[in-house]
Parts: C-alpha cells; structure tokens; sequence
C-alpha cells in the first residue's frame, strides 16, 4: 500500500536528519531556516527527484504504550530536537541537489542551529499508508471477523 507521498514512487529513498537545538536558538529560528532551505529545494530540485518531506518537533510525549524502555513522563528533547524528513526519487539526486551552490548556504545556517553538527541516513521505502476511508474499515473489519481463525 502506499499513498502517504503522493508520487513517491515505491523504488524511492527517504532521507532523515536529526537536528538538536543549540541553547541559544528556538523553534522559530529552526522553522525560519529550514522554511528557506525546503523553498529552495522544491523550486529547484522538485522537477530532479525531490518528492516531498516534512518536518516533526519533538512534542515531548513519551508512548508508554510503545516504548519497552521504561515508563517516563516526557522528553527531555522536548522542543529542542526536529527530524527533517525528503523523501526522493532516487540517491544520487539528493546528493546532488546538496552539491548545488544554492542549497549549501542555507544548508549551513540550519546546522549552525544544530549542538548535534548533522548526519543524514538514506533508507529504502519498505511500506508506506494512509488510514482507511469509512468504507475501507468496515470490510477490513468484516474480512477480519470472518477470516481471523482461519
């Protein structure tokens, strides 16, 4: 299934920084930055691969559902750390479009935001979905009850 990325295609990557706020900046100077530095990509890069992306700040919630490491409160990187996330047509041209001279200095002021410098890891697309629609969960539901112990 797929659909999260309108046109991402299923052979893409996605890209993931993680950026942690140096003491003397805020999330207005993190958004200002990448808010410039992700223009520049889709003006320039969005006809050589680039598909979409997003930015998440750390909300500071913890999942004591999900997490197997203990039962904590909050983050203690609440506010202070954000994951950048492109997702790309293929490798090669995310490395290019940070090779261009356009995208460097921008580049640069975010990660002289940043306590942690950066580092990019690229990952394969295994799976990708939206929720079902009203009609989709009642015959999911359905298929489940009726084939569940089978």
């Amino acid at each position: 299934m797929s659909g999260l990325i309108a046109n991402f295609p299923t052979d893409g990557i996605v890209t993931v920084n993680r950026v942690i706020l140096k003491p003397e900046f805020t999330v207005d100077d993190l958004q200002e930055r990448v808010a410039f530095l992700c223009e520049n990509v889709k003006t320039y890069h969005s006809d050589t691969g680039f598909v979409g992306g997003f930015v998440a700040l750390n909300s500071g919630a913890v999942s004591n559902e999900g997490s197997t490491i203990g039962q904590a409160v909050e983050s203690p990187m609440k506010g202070k750390e954000a994951l950048i996330v492109t997702f790309w047509t293929d490798f090669e041209n995310h490395e290019k479009s940070h090779r261009s001279e356009t995208f460097q200095p921008l580049f640069q002021k975010v990660l002289d935001l940043c306590v942690n410098g950066n580092e990019e890891i690229a990952y394969e697309m295994l799976w990708s979905g939206k929720a079902y629609g009203p009609e989709e969960v009642a015959a999911a539901r359905q298929a489940k009850a009726q084939y569940a112990s089978a």
